[in-house]
């Protein structure tokens, strides 16, 4: 930055006035009910309805050179604190009329202009003003706004799901989202503000037109009866000054009730009042030639005034011409290539576009059959697209982990009732729904049969049926869960997030998450950044995922792994000892009245696994032969159906040496088999072995 700039800044942000402007305007509202009881002198009278016109001008200024009613947002406060300005300064120069006879040159300015000699004909002319104010701009204002406000807020509901709609597709990030969903609350509370706001015009025009009233009535009176002079001098006097504080009044609510009429009339408006005047009313030569024709013929007419009519013919069949003819060949010939060169770009562009297209992969997609587009579909009372948006918010505080968009497509190879979830492009799960129907689940204690199509239920593969809405309320009844189709989907789409969260997790997710780290806990985050790269936290991050830890205590995570990387850099080994540090959230899922039912190594087996340690660039492995390990599977295949047939979670505990590589050994045939290691069971809970695990039954 230029040196000279950068001090124009320092000494901007120095100054006084800018550092406390909130002061300030505080101040002013302050001085302005103090306005309303203190007596002020004439000079300081002008001086203030000056600056009301001047207030006034610039409020009409500006509604008409925004482009976004959103950038004039003050306008509701705005205008209750000048109506509240206005108010006081009649206040101000009632007391100086009525005490004085006498409100400064601004009022009797005004009055004698308006007058000019004659009290009847400003008085009617005073009246034409307030009428044209009150019945015509603000009546129209108030009208509009209520209308503004009643629809913006009906409509803020599927702005909203819009907004979550193209966020789930992909369309928008999760800040341009945000900022859209901060508009439209913005976009509702002003046009909310701008009903009410719109009863202070009303309300200023009506006490506008009483004070001069009384102004006048009371004037006349004191006029006789304290000052002596006569009924033609009293009404003279004060209805001049009383017309000429009603106009220095009127004239800058009439521009006030005016910016509000224009700011409330602009919702479609896409730029400023005078560039889309210009431009709406210069789209069409074929109109402006028209209007200048029946100009030319009115201006032909005997008795009607020529030249003026002449002139706006004139004028109209000029800018028609220039519009259809003006343009010289060359400018038009260069217009031409300029489009043609536009164009060849921006077809260049496109099939680059189109070509990058393959190259990139969602990170997450639900494919759908066209018999399944009503549940995304809001029109037809289709509510997936919320549930996926309120299932990413769970995942959030679940997983501690930002979902990417889930991106939907419909895919006519899928039969009309079949969906397929894809993880970077390839199949994670998929499932079939019938439309029309609920799933109908037993718990496991209900006895009674109900009628219906056997089917699976996609996330746990628990058998179910598949009922009608006639026979809902009878299975519900009878104590089976009953669950809607959006439910079943984004049931099994959570289960597929849960499982598959590890491949999720990419690395620039893990270095957004650092980055939020960094805000509140910016120690850690730079004590272990230099130690261990992106990918390396990102490899212990992934390794916690897949069974299951959530990561959402990141701040904590991040401290036991820079501990830990003092030892070791190996992500393995780093994973053992933050488990160790979280052995609290580990254990505490599987603890049911300080009681925890597990499955031991035999002696025997540990002891042998233990002996067949080896390390590699992937961690320790176990090098057994295979004979060997089918056994291990076979007799963990029936600890596992038996434990489950009871109700209970299959839980391993073992030596911490053989913990992790025991995981891997069985994780590809028992992929849910939770194993912990000794030293992660918490203080204080029983364990009861309910079965030992070994190579032979």
């Amino acid at each position: 930055m230029p040196p000279s700039l950068e001090s124009a800044k320092n000494l901007l942000h120095n100054n006084p006035f800018t550092k406390h402007r909130d002061a300030l305007v505080i101040l002013g509202i302050v001085c302005i009910v103090l306005l309303m009881v203190i007596p002020v002198h004439k000079t300081l009278l002008d001086v203030l309805l000056t600056a009301m016109i001047g207030i006034a001008l610039l409020v009409l200024m500006t509604s008409m050179v925004i482009d976004n009613v959103l950038d004039f947002s003050v306008y509701p406060g705005l205008l209750l604190v000048v109506t509240l300005f206005r108010l006081a300064l009649n206040v101000a120069s009632t007391r100086l009329i009525l005490a004085e006879g006498d409100a400064g040159q601004v009022i009797s300015a005004f009055g004698n202009y308006v007058t000019a000699g004659n009290i009847i004909v400003g008085t009617i002319i005073f009246l034409i003003i307030v009428i044209i104010q009150f019945i015509v701009i603000t009546k129209g204002s108030t009208r509009i706004a209520e209308v503004a406000a009643r629809f913006t807020l009906d409509a803020m509901p599927q702005k909203q799901m819009a907004v979550d709609a193209d966020l789930n597709a992909g369309h928008v990030t999760e800040e341009e989202a945000r900022q859209r969903r901060a508009d439209i609350q913005r976009e509702a509370d002003f046009y909310g503000a701008m009903d009410g706001a719109s009863k202070f015009v009303r309300g200023d025009a009506i006490a506008g037109l009483i004070i001069t009233a009384i102004n006048i009535i009371g004037g006349f009176i004191l006029g006789m009866v304290l000052q002596g002079r006569t009924a033609a001098e009293s009404i003279e006097l004060f209805t001049k000054l009383s017309i000429g504080d009603g106009l220095v009044s009127q004239i800058p609510a009439l521009m006030i009730s005016t910016s509000s009429g224009i700011i409330v009339t602009r919702a479609a408006s896409k730029s400023n009042l005078g560039a889309e005047l210009i431009s709406q009313f210069t789209q069409s030569a074929k109109a402006l030639a028209i209007s200048a024709f029946v100009m030319l013929i009115l201006g032909i007419v005997p008795g009607m005034p020529t030249i003026p009519f002449l002139a706006i013919a004139l004028l109209l069949g000029f800018t028609a011409y220039r519009m259809a003819f003006g343009i010289p060949e060359k400018q038009a010939k260069e217009d031409a290539e300029l489009a043609k060169k536009t164009e060849e770009e921006s077809a260049a562009a496109s099939r680059e576009e189109k070509i990058e297209d393959y190259l990139l992969v969602d990170q997450m997609e639900l494919e759908i059959g066209y018999g399944l587009i009503p549940l995304v579909d809001v029109n037809q009372g289709g509510d997936l697209l919320e549930r996926i948006t309120m299932l990413r918010r769970q995942m959030a505080g679940e997983l501690g982990m930002i979902v990417p968009p889930i991106r939907i497509r419909d895919n006519i190879q899928l039969s009309p009732n079949e969906y397929l979830i894809k993880i970077k492009g390839n199949d994670a799960g998929k499932g079939e729904l019938m439309m029309g129907s609920y799933l109908a689940m037993n718990p496991g204690n209900v006895s009674q049969r109900i009628p219906g199509i056997k089917t699976r239920e996609p996330a746990f593969n628990l058998e179910a049926l598949w009922i009608t809405e006639s026979q809902k309320e009878a299975a519900e009844l009878a104590g089976y869960t009953v669950v809607e189709l959006p439910a079943v989907l984004a049931t099994h789409l959570t289960e597929i997030i849960r499982r598959h969260a590890a491949e999720i997790l990419m690395r620039q997710d893990v270095k957004t998450l650092i980055e939020n780290v960094k805000r509140n806990s910016p120690a850690v985050v730079e004590e272990l950044t230099p130690v261990l790269s992106i990918g390396e936290i990102q490899q212990v991050l992934c390794l916690l995922l897949q069974e299951r830890i959530s990561i959402r205590d990141l701040a904590s995570i991040l401290e036991l792994m820079a501990n830990a990387a003092k030892i070791s850099k190996d992500p393995v080994l780093i994973n053992e000892q933050v488990r160790l540090g979280l052995t609290r959230q580990i254990c505490k899922p599987y603890v049911n009245d300080g009681q925890m039912s597990v499955i031991a190594l035999a002696p025997d087996l540990e002891q042998m696994l233990e002996a067949s340690l080896q390390s590699t660039n992937r961690g320790p492995r176990l090098v057994i032969r295979p004979d060997l390990v089918g056994r291990i599977l076979e007799r963990m295949e029936i600890i596992q159906t038996k434990i489950q047939a009871a109700g209970d979670q299959p839980i391993i505990v073992c030596s911490p040496n053989i913990r992790f590589p025991l995981k891997k050994l069985l994780e590809s045939n028992f992929p849910n088999l939770v194993i912990l290691s000794y030293s992660e069971i918490i203080t204080g809970v029983n364990i009861t072995v309910a079965e030992t695990l070994g190579t032979h039954d």
